[in-house]
């Protein structure tokens, strides 16, 4: 069942879903088995840490991996990142800080910050833990897509036109093919 705080943020945020239950599964390639569609519609949400003092959400197709790299050139390069990662600096206002290096999350971390759901089923949205969201272009151009639910046997089936209207999501291609 879709916890409350979840409920209430779609609620709030005008997003359109379809709750999904399914069987337990814990990747996303499992549940684009599970649930018998195409991998790029499936979405799975990465928790990231830049630097190892910022963080954010990112989302990627089920069968693609993270390019760090590549994130990180979008976020140092472009006008148009998350105010999320602007902040006064040297008394300057909104000067951009440029990040160096990008990781996974640790557990610790996420436990901590990312309340109500199980670890690994994050839900794609960014304002409800005060991060800002990457969303990839692959999956902003699918009709619909299948997110976490923030739970093994929950997922959310909507369209990526709502998460593009939230607060600090901003599109990017950064993810690659798995090798």
């Amino acid at each position: 069942m879709l916890s409350k705080t979840i409920q209430n943020f779609l609620g709030k945020n005008k997003i359109k879903y379809e709750a999904m239950e399914h069987k337990t599964v814990y990747t996303a390639l499992d549940k684009t088995a599970t649930l018998r569609v195409k991998p790029m519609m499936v979405g799975k949400t990465v928790v990231l840490a830049f630097d190892a003092k910022e963080h954010a959400l990112a989302l990627i197709p089920a069968n693609k991996n993270l390019d760090k790299k590549k994130l990180l050139k979008i976020i140092n390069n472009s006008p148009n990142s998350p105010s999320y990662f602007k902040r006064g600096v040297g008394g300057v206002k909104d000067k951009r800080i440029r990040f160096s290096h990008a990781d996974f999350a640790g557990e610790k971390w996420a436990k901590a910050h990312i309340k109500g759901v199980k670890i690994g089923t994050t839900p794609p949205f960014g304002p409800l833990y005060n991060l800002p969201l990457f969303l990839d272009n692959s999956l902003a151009k699918q009709p619909k897509i299948i997110v976490n639910g923030g739970d093994y046997t929950l997922s959310l089936k909507l369209s990526p036109t709502s998460l593009v209207k939230l607060e600090n999501t901003i599109k990017g291609s950064f993810s690659q093919a798995k090798k």
